[in-house]
């Protein structure tokens, strides 16, 4: 009876040091990779505005396949959305709602009770190409959010790197205009 009291105890103890130091953590987040492609800045931006273009470069879809993505509104610029939904992945929308050529897109992300966290690229002239900057600002719900948000960058950074080196790639293999 006594082991029972201290293990409930010792339970009671860490759960409230948890729940107590995630009280004070920012439930706020940004992750943010930037890469050098050589190609203008307006071709860039023309790829990342339209958002059936990133099956070609998107990490997300070369991890999971089976991805089913469904476009509506626009063929490119604010407005354009798609909804994609899988067994792996899970659900969600991504609507474009700043569209200024060639230098900023932002996005609003919905993934259900998951968050509606917005997303951002910036293009600009570097040397000889265009610094790529993409970026993912949101807010952790929860009573463990803080600790999510601490995270957030561990958990996508390598996501948005492959996703930058792959339009790199797609960028510099296409022909010159």
């Amino acid at each position: 009876m006594r082991v029972l009291k201290l293990v409930a105890v010792i339970f009671i103890a860490l759960s409230l040091l948890v729940f107590g130091v995630g009280s004070f953590l920012s439930k706020d987040f940004r992750v943010e990779r930037s890469i050098e492609i050589h190609a203008a800045p307006e071709a860039v931006f023309d790829e990342v505005n339209s958002l059936k273009n990133w099956g070609a470069w998107s990490p997300w879809l070369a991890r999971d396949p089976t991805i089913q993505n469904t476009y509506t509104g626009p063929e490119s610029g604010v407005g354009a959305t798609v909804t994609w939904t899988s067994e792996k992945s899970g659900e969600g929308t991504q609507t474009i709602t700043s569209s200024v050529r060639p230098s900023r897109i932002e996005t609003q992300l919905d993934f259900g009770e998951m968050g509606q966290p917005k997303a951002d690229w910036v293009f600009e002239p570097s040397g000889a190409g265009t610094q790529v900057t993409w970026g993912l600002s949101g807010t952790a719900d929860g009573a463990l959010g803080g600790y999510f948000a601490a995270m957030m960058d561990g958990m996508l950074g390598a996501d948005y790197e492959d996703g930058l080196s792959r339009l790199k790639q797609v960028l510099e293999s296409a022909p010159a205009e």
